[in-house]
Formats: structure tokens, C-alpha cells, sequence
């Protein structure tokens, strides 16, 4: 978030948590469309309008705006945007080299069972660590690739805590597959 020194006079009291929320509902849906406009992905552009908006909440008293609220709020998602982009280009390319090298190394059939077998019994162990519907969630939503919504249909769950679960589940499992993580994403993406 960008402070600026002077605060406009149309600029609501974002303190107050009603007047917050109505300034959310007011701009979720128009930054939604923004962000899904230049992301081409829902999920993406869902989570950078509820960032943009928790950071503006988190900063809420120290932030002075100077420009009206809907142009610092459109601002803010068109650089969480790029930001994400950029991301996602960084992502793929480690992605695409890890993927050649993997091609191209001699050695790779024999360490690579081995290092197989241990990250699969580590992914076994780590999935069995996690809560029973936290493990679900995240099978249902990894393995039989369901969106959120179905998985909270058939959980009988509400979407957030649907949502919840899988970040849940996620973080435990980079935590303890950080050693395999690069190894993982490639086999995931060859598998599947």
C-alpha cells in the first residue's frame, strides 16, 4: 500500500468497521471484475481484492489517501495484478528449466525412484498429520481437482471454510515437503 501525505476530504472514516464494510461491498465486486479482467482467473483475482483490502484494513490508521478511495482501491489491484503476473511468468520459467534439466540429466531414472519413494512416503506421513477434513478438502480439491463450491456441497461446509482448510493444508504441506517442493511440482505436473 502506497502512503501519500495528504488525506482527501471525500475520503470515508475507514476506522469504523461498519463504514468499512460497506466500503467493501461497495468495491468488491467492480474490483473483482478488474482484477479477473486483467488476471483471466477468478481465484487470483478474488484473493488479490481481499489482500488489497486486508492490507487497507491492517493499515487503516496510519494510511493517508490523497485521491478518492475507489481510484487508490483500483490502483492498488492494477499493481497487485502486475505483481501477480510477474510472479506467475517467474514461476513458470523455474518451472520450464527445471523441467528441461530434469530431461537432460543422464543420472535422473535412478536417483530420481528413490527420491520418489521417500517424498512419497514423506507426502503419505504429511497427509496423515493433517485433520481429517482438512485432509479431505485438500484431496478432494488436488486429486479429484473439484472447485471449492463442490467441495463445500459435498462437505456440507461453507466455501471460507472450505477455503481455510486448504491453506491449512498447505502450508503444513510446504513446511514439510520443503525439501521435495521442486521435485513435487514437476512430478504433480507430469502426473496430472
Amino acid at each position: 500500500m502506497r502512503k501519500v501525505p495528504e488525506e482527501s476530504e471525500d475520503l470515508p472514516e475507514l476506522l469504523d468497521e461498519v463504514v468499512f464494510e460497506a466500503q467493501f461491498k461497495n468495491y468488491f465486486g467492480p474490483l473483482h471484475a478488474y482484477a479477473q479482467a486483467l488476471l483471466k482467473d477468478g481465484e487470483a483475482a478474488n484473493e488479490i481484492v481481499q489482500t488489497v483490502f486486508l492490507k487497507l484494513w491492517e493499515k487503516r490508521e496510519d494510511l493517508k489517501i490523497s485521491i478518492s478511495l475507489k481510484a487508490y482501491l483500483y490502483k492498488c489491484v492494477y499493481y497487485d495484478c502486475l505483481n501477480y503476473i510477474k510472479h506467475e511468468k517467474v514461476k513458470k520459467k523455474h518451472f520450464e528449466l527445471n523441467r528441461y534439466e530434469m530431461a537432460n540429466t543422464k543420472s535422473v531414472d535412478a536417483s530420481f525412484s528413490v527420491e520418489d519413494q521417500e517424498m512419497q512416503s514423506k507426502l503419505s506421513h504429511a497427509l496423515d498429520n493433517l485433520p481429517e477434513k482438512c485432509r479431505r478438502v485438500f484431496l478432494l480439491s488436488r486429486m479429484e481437482e473439484l472447485k471449492y463450491k463442490e467441495i463445500a456441497l459435498r462437505l456440507g461446509l461453507s466455501v471460507k471454510t472450505v477455503e481455510a482448510h486448504m491453506g491449512k493444508a498447505l502450508k503444513t504441506l510446504r513446511i514439510e515437503l520443503a525439501e521435495f517442493l521442486p521435485l513435487f511440482i514437476m512430478m504433480w505436473k507430469l502426473i496430472f
